[in-house]
């Protein structure tokens, strides 16, 4: 089954309210519609013929230091995984870092587990973007909700306030 991309502005409906807010700012943003079922990355791509190494997971991470809590993004393709207790640990300045509870990225996100985007996060977070998303020509993301997904360049998540280009992977 293939998707039916349109500029993510004609369809605000298909996405979470912060993601609404933040597409304007960002150029090229394409939105598809899709079986809220299939949000997982490995069902996504089977079912839409997507290659793994086309999508990107957004991973939410809690890093704390003295009782202080910290959020941030992390921008991975999907045949990576992000080395946070190394290398986004060591990045943040943390003790510990890990992956932030669900309720809680859902809650300050305001968007849909399995949905999570960098588009529309709280302006305070920094947007970790692995190297190899960064230099993609187009990558599929999440767009706030489960029922929808978005199409981006790497550069434009490069380029997002609060991003920084790493390697994050160990």
């Amino acid at each position: 089954m293939s998707l039916h991309w349109m500029p993510a502005t004609e369809r605000t409906d298909l996405l979470a309210d912060p993601v609404a807010r933040a597409v304007p700012h960002v150029d090229g943003v394409e939105v598809a519609e899709i079986d809220p079922d299939l949000a997982d990355t490995a069902a996504f791509c089977e079912r839409y013929d997507v290659r793994l190494d086309e999508s990107a997971n957004c991973v939410v991470v809690a890093a704390k230091r003295g009782g202080e809590v910290r959020y941030a993004a992390c921008m991975v393709l999907a045949t990576m995984r992000a080395d946070v207790n190394g290398v986004v640990r060591r990045h943040l300045d943390a003790r510990k870092a890990s992956f932030a509870p669900t309720a809680d990225a859902v809650e300050l996100t305001g968007m849909e587990y399995g949905g999570i985007t960098p588009l529309g996060l709280p302006d305070d977070w920094p947007v970790l973007v692995d190297t190899h998303v960064a230099e993609h020509p187009r990558v599929v993301i999440g767009s706030g909700v489960r029922r929808s997904k978005l199409a981006v360049s790497g550069a434009a998540l490069a380029g997002l306030k609060g991003a920084e280009v790493l390697s994050l992977a160990g």
